[in-house]
C-alpha cells in the first residue's frame, strides 16, 4: 500500500513542467527568468526591527476563551543585537447575542502599553474572514486575531530604518485595515509558508529553486510581493512583501545553521514571544487550584468533555 502511495506522490510531484504561472490575488503572473534580480550586498549602518507574536490559550470552552498573547520586538543593527522589548496582554472572549447574531466580545487586560483596541475585536461569529466552511468561527479565534493586530501595532510605531514582520501584509480579519493603515514604507513581512500555488497546481517555490538554484536573489511577481532565497546553500524559499529595500541587511542575518536562509532576527523574535507549555500549564494551575476560582473549575468540568476524552489518551 505504501509503495502505491509513494508512486503516486512521486508521479505528481514530477510531471509538473517549467512553463507555467504564478496565481496571485486571483490574476495569474507568467514566470520569467527576467523577474529573478541578484540581491546586493551592504554594509549601511541601518537598524531593522523583527517582530512576531505568540499565545496560549489558558482556558477555554465553546462560549469563552481566556488567551495569554505575547509580542516581541528585537532591533539589530550590522548583526547585533541593539534591544528587545515584550508586551503581554490577557485576553477573555466571550459569546454574546447582539441583533439577532452570535457575536463575539472581548475584554483585554494589557500589564503596560495598550496595543488594541476593544472595538475591533467585537465581531460576528458568523464574519467570513474568521468561520472555516459553513461553522462559526471557534472563540479562540479572537486571540490569533488580536496577535496579528498587536503584532502590527507593534509595527507601526517602531522608529528603526526597517521593519520585518513574520507572515503578510495582506487583510486576513475584519477590522485589520485599522492596523494596516498605520505601517509606512519601512515596513515589510516575510512568510515561512506560503499558499501560493501556480496554474499547473505546483508550488511556486519549488519550481523557481529549481529554475534559478544558484547564489542569493529575489523572483519579482508584483511591485509589492516577491518570493525570496536568503542563502546560497538553503532549500527555502519565502514570500516576501513591503520594501525590497531590506532584503541586503535579511541575507547578512540569514546565516544561522538551525535554520539556514532565515532571518535570525525573526528566529529570536519568535524565541521571545513564544508560550511554553510549561508556562501555560502554570498559569492554569494558578487560576484553577484557587479555593475562591472553584466556580470557574466546575464549569469548564461540565463543558469540556472533548478535553476529558483527550486524557483518556
Amino acid at each position: 500500500m505504501l509503495d502505491a502511495i509513494s508512486n503516486h506522490i512521486k508521479q505528481t510531484i514530477t510531471q509538473w513542467g517549467k512553463e507555467d504561472s504564478i496565481i496571485l490575488n486571483q490574476e495569474m503572473h507568467q514566470i520569467n527568468q527576467q523577474n529573478f534580480h541578484t540581491i546586493p550586498s551592504s554594509n549601511e549602518d541601518k537598524t531593522i526591527a523583527f517582530i512576531d507574536g505568540g499565545q496560549a490559550e489558558i482556558l477555554q470552552t465553546g462560549n469563552f476563551c481566556l488567551s495569554l498573547i505575547r509580542v516581541a520586538i528585537v532591533i539589530f543593527k550590522k548583526n547585533i543585537k541593539i534591544g528587545q522589548k515584550l508586551h503581554e496582554f490577557y485576553l477573555f472572549t466571550s459569546a454574546v447575542y447582539h441583533h439577532g447574531e452570535l457575536y463575539y466580545q472581548a475584554r483585554t487586560f494589557f500589564k503596560d502599553k495598550i496595543l488594541v483596541r476593544e472595538q475591533d475585536l467585537f465581531v460576528s461569529s458568523n464574519d467570513p474572514s474568521l468561520k472555516s466552511g459553513l461553522e462559526r468561527a471557534p472563540v479562540q479565534k479572537i486571540s490569533s486575531m488580536a496577535r496579528r493586530f498587536a503584532e502590527l501595532a507593534l509595527a507601526a510605531e517602531s522608529n528603526s530604518d526597517f521593519i520585518i514582520l513574520d507572515g503578510a501584509l495582506d487583510k486576513t480579519y475584519i477590522n485589520e485595515e485599522n492596523y494596516l493603515k498605520l505601517l509606512n514604507k519601512k515596513a515589510s513581512a516575510l512568510a515561512k509558508t506560503s499558499s501560493l500555488f501556480t496554474v499547473n497546481g505546483n508550488s511556486p517555490a519549488t519550481l523557481l529553486k529549481q529554475l534559478h538554484s544558484k547564489e542569493t536573489w529575489f523572483y519579482a511577481i508584483t511591485e509589492n510581493t516577491a518570493l525570496v532565497k536568503l542563502h546560497p546553500q538553503t532549500n527555502h524559499i519565502f514570500r516576501f512583501e513591503g520594501n525590497r529595500e531590506i532584503l541586503p541587511f535579511l541575507i547578512s542575518n540569514s546565516h544561522d545553521a538551525l535554520f539556514l536562509g532565515y532571518p535570525y532576527g525573526l528566529m529570536l523574535a519568535d524565541k521571545l514571544a513564544r508560550v511554553s507549555h510549561q508556562e501555560k500549564n502554570s498559569l492554569i494551575a494558578r487560576l484553577l487550584l484557587k479555593s475562591d476560582n472553584k466556580i470557574i473549575s466546575e464549569y469548564l468540568q461540565n463543558t469540556n468533555a472533548h478535553e476529558i476524552l483527550d486524557n483518556l489518551g
